[in-house]
């Protein structure tokens, strides 16, 4: 049998003892409580003596959990630097306001999310009337990550102090007229008030780690000091189930990112009930933070759990918050004190006497209402313990009631995330809860009313006050435009040559591009250089030893590779972010650099090089995020296409990216073919994003890995580069009346269809002009746009159908994607049109192997071009025939 207390294995086996009787007494020490007083008076002495170990400076491993209690006792709390009073009075205010703007909306059945800013009113309150600055003082200001279902509080806010007008909040959801809010933090949809976008729950916390991390980069690079600046992510307890929302806690901590701030609101809840039915999602999330290296502050109790806990002599009530699961609290919270005595209390003799000693109401008052999360004096603490920490992040894990003030019906009711709307009779209640003057009349038309003290009354100048004094108002998206100027036009002309008998891919031929960019005397420091752990891939190692790769702490080692030319080297003003395995990180980085001109006023120019099939397909949703949050710069999808990557297979192998970044409005979309292409390309997107006219867009660019010769650029078509098209050579007839046909290729299939070109001529006699489609986005999107004009009765031919316009012959589209990617442009091309690509699952082989699978290399270009003329009647079918067994197909 075993024995129950045998000694098991540990880590302490392999220490040497330097003293094992000192060792056994400590062991019999701690026996002999336990068997006097316990195991919870063990536990209590032993968790004493950690704290004072730590406080005495004897490196110890920290525990990952502490008791279900607040962080910062009462008897610790600094003083309240505010009128408290005239705060809840504003609060009030808000609170009303943001249930009556959705419950208006609701007629129209626009919807909307009233719970989670009636849980979470004091967090953002107390914030804006003591912590967060704005843009008008010193600085930046600070950053705010607003919690996207919280949106309606916020605009409460801003039409309290004057920002937004009673047409605007009824225009809640209803976007169309052109005055209306956005339901949630909308940078390009209202771009004064929102500066992060965050209702695609995951992305908010990760990019407000990256936005802190990028903060510091500024810094350290002295492009801009942002010391002042503090970062503030709001979140939800269910939120942090998305895997991206802790996916970068340790770099927070690693980089000891203590501007940054992440406010939990655990009211306990999801969308469709417990957030931790069986277990505590406080206590988890309190592991999981600490373990990754932050500090924890927990803000769970309000005052009214003080007289309880003074009560509690034995520990009993302590462990009994500690057993409680989430659901049970909740349901706590909607059912009578007579049930909280049975089930809460009734559960230890010592939990029963401490209940005799409670009147009903304080029982009430506990479990319905006091939470940490709702009294302003214990948020303040929270916060202020945040800014004065050092060396790590903070997380401030605030308990709430969801719904709280809205009602019995609302508050911690498992639907209460759907709930759109309260009655006339729950908003009375409401206001004698709330202390509002709204009279009955108010409500005689049928409708809730809004409320407003008036433009001078105190609550108003407080609020004004309060703001002026923190830099001005906030959330606030301020844009100091200013152009960068263009750089020298010799890192173009490098490209422009071509590389004569020389092999290049584009891969490096953009890198090359931006390498000599950097360089430049106006503009080289505010690029950012992004990669995640692939930057020797794609050639960037060249950049290590003179950009130097960014790390707030230098280099504190000797690179094994010190003696080599292009070293790893890091430091502490680096410029280059290699982020690692994580192309989310690296993403993230690429949209605070992407915004920066708005949110620091520094306009940064960051490209982003990547894997392409791990670029829309893994992340784009972070792209959507970027286009939102109007950010401008590169990002590029090196190794492209299904076919040029030998040997990786399915995972690898991108057919489909420029059809998925089709979809977004900013994204502007090249696949060239050529190193010229790319320098016009580059050149016309900084004009585009960075020139005196700047617009909200970013490009994305495909460069291959596969070194081909690459020609200087012929005269005359810089334009086609830039709308998406332009012949790049044209067939020499063998006789007058030889069939033609135009094919169109992008990126590296141009090479493709050039062989095709000789072989069609020398073959079977056929004319090919060959044409370089830059990008077939680009010159969809024109055609759409002149469609658009067409119906406002303006006469606008498609730049794609003006390029081809007489072009002998049918059109045949060659590309490494599938034929949607080509086909979007094929309805405003007059000619007959057919397209070839790799529709269908990647696969391991050589190049060659995998474009014959395809049927995308040269010769099933030939038997397609054929095909297409046989079609028509201008050759044999016969010929169609012969070709296939000509080359083996």
């Amino acid at each position: 049998m075993t024995d129950p207390v045998a000694k098991l294995p540990s880590e302490l086996d392999q220490l040497p003892d330097r003293d094992p009787e000192e060792t056994a007494e400590w062991a019999a020490s701690l026996d002999a409580v336990t068997k006097a007083a316990g195991p919870h008076r063990a536990a209590y002495l032993m968790r004493r003596s950690l704290q004072h170990a730590e406080g005495a400076g004897i490196a110890l491993p920290k525990l990952l959990e502490t008791d279900y209690v607040n962080t910062i006792p009462t008897s610790a709390e600094p003083a309240f630097d505010g009128d408290l009073e005239m705060e809840s009075k504003i609060t009030a205010w808000n609170r009303w306001n943001a249930a009556a703007m959705v419950t208006r909306g609701a007629r129209y059945g626009v919807g909307g999310h009233i719970a989670t800013f009636a849980s979470a009113a004091w967090l953002y309150e107390t914030g804006f009337n003591h912590f967060f600055r704005g843009k008008e003082g010193d600085g930046s200001g600070d950053q705010l990550y607003i919690q996207g279902h919280a949106s309606p509080g916020i605009y409460a806010r801003a039409f309290l102090d004057g920002r937004l007008s009673e047409q605007q909040l009824d225009n809640f959801r209803q976007e169309a007229g052109g005055d209306g809010l956005p339901s949630y933090p909308h940078p390009r949809r209202l771009p004064w008030l929102w500066e992060f976008p965050t209702v695609s729950m995951g992305l908010g916390p990760l990019s407000a780690i990256y936005q802190a991390r990028f903060n510091r980069y500024l810094t350290n690079r002295k492009i801009k000091d942002t010391s002042n600046s503090h970062v503030w992510a709001f979140l939800g307890d269910g939120e942090m189930d998305e895997p991206e929302s802790t996916a970068a806690l340790a770099l927070a901590a690693r980089e000891q990112l203590d501007n940054l701030t992440f406010v939990i609101n655990c009211n306990l809840q999801r969308l469709d009930g417990p957030v931790r039915a069986n277990f505590r999602v406080v206590q988890e999330l309190e592991g999981a933070f600490r373990g990754a290296g932050w500090n924890v502050v927990k803000t769970l109790w309000g005052n009214a759990w003080d007289e309880l806990f003074q009560l509690d002599t034995t520990g009993a009530l302590i462990r009994r918050l500690r057993e409680v699961p989430d659901a049970q609290f909740q349901t706590y919270a909607t059912r009578d004190v007579a049930y909280i005595r049975e089930h809460f209390f009734g559960t230890d003799p010592a939990l029963v006497e401490l209940a005799k000693l409670l009147s009903d109401a304080k029982i009430g008052e506990c479990f319905y209402s006091s939470r940490g999360g709702h009294e302003a004096r214990k948020v303040y603490a929270a916060y202020r313990a945040a800014l004065e920490h050092k060396g790590a992040p903070t997380v401030i894990l605030a308990q709430t009631v969801k719904g709280y003030t809205l009602g019995k019906g609302f508050e911690s009711k498992n639907a209460n995330h759907q709930m759109k709307k309260l009655s006339i009779d729950e908003f009375k209640g409401m206001r004698e809860l709330l202390g509002l003057p709204i009279p009955d009349s108010a409500f005689e038309d049928g409708l809730v009313p809004y409320g407003h003290p008036g433009a001078d009354s105190p609550e108003v100048r407080y609020l004004q006050e309060r703001r002026a004094a923190l830099g001005g108002p906030a959330p606030a998206r301020r844009v100091h435009a200013v152009a960068l100027p263009e750089p020298e036009e010799r890192a173009f002309k490098a490209l422009y040559k071509g590389s004569g008998k020389q092999e290049m891919a584009t891969t490096m031929a953009f890198v090359r591009l931006v390498k000599d960019l950097m360089r430049d005397k106006e503009t080289g420091r505010r690029w950012v250089p992004i990669v995640p752990d692939e930057a020797r891939t794609f050639g960037m190692e060249s950049l290590f030893p003179s950009a130097g790769i960014y790390s707030p702490l230098g280099q504190t080692y000797e690179p094994v590779d010190r003696d080599q030319l292009m070293y790893y080297k890091e430091a502490k003003d680096g410029q280059i972010l290699n982020e690692g395995i994580t192309e989310a990180g690296a993403m993230a980085d690429f949209i605070a650099a992407a915004s920066s001109y708005a949110t620091h006023g520094e306009t940064m120019i960051p490209f982003y090089i990547f894997y392409s099939m791990f670029g829309w397909q893994r992340t784009g949703d972070q792209m959507w995020q970027l286009a939102d949050q109007l950010g401008k710069g590169f990002i590029v999808g090196a190794t492209a296409g299904r076919t040029t990557l030998t040997g990786e297979g399915l995972q690898h192998a991108d057919g489909h990216s420029h059809l998925i970044a089709s979809t977004n409005p900013a994204s502007l979309n090249y696949d060239p073919a050529f190193a010229y292409e790319i320098a016009v390309i580059v050149k016309d997107g900084l004009r585009r994003m960075y020139g005196p006219e700047a617009e909200d867009v970013f490009y994305y660019l495909t460069v291959y890995n596969e070194p081909k010769q690459q020609p200087a650029m012929p005269e005359g078509v810089e334009e086609g580069i830039v709308k998406g098209l332009y012949r790049f050579k044209e067939g020499t007839p063998s006789t007058a009346d030889a069939p033609r046909i135009q094919l169109l290729g992008s990126g590296t299939a141009i090479h493709w269809v050039l062989e095709a070109q000789e072989l069609l001529a020398a073959d079977w006699g056929v004319t090919a002009d060959v044409w370089s489609a830059t990008s077939w986005g680009e010159l969809r999107r024109d055609a759409l746009e002149s469609d658009e004009a067409l119906l406002r009765g303006e006469e606008r031919v498609p730049y794609v159908t003006q390029a081809l316009s007489g072009a002998p012959g049918p059109v045949l589209a060659v590309s490494d994607w599938m034929r949607a990617v080509p086909d979007q442009i094929s309805q405003w091309v007059e000619q007959d049109w057919s397209s070839l690509g790799t529709d269908g699952f990647g696969l391991s082989d050589t190049r060659e192997g995998a474009r014959r699978h395809f049927g995308v290399d040269p010769q099933s270009v030939v038997v397609a071009a054929l095909a297409q003329l046989a079609r028509r009647g201008e050759i044999p079918v016969s010929k169609v025939k012969e070709a296939r067994e000509k080359y083996g197909m």
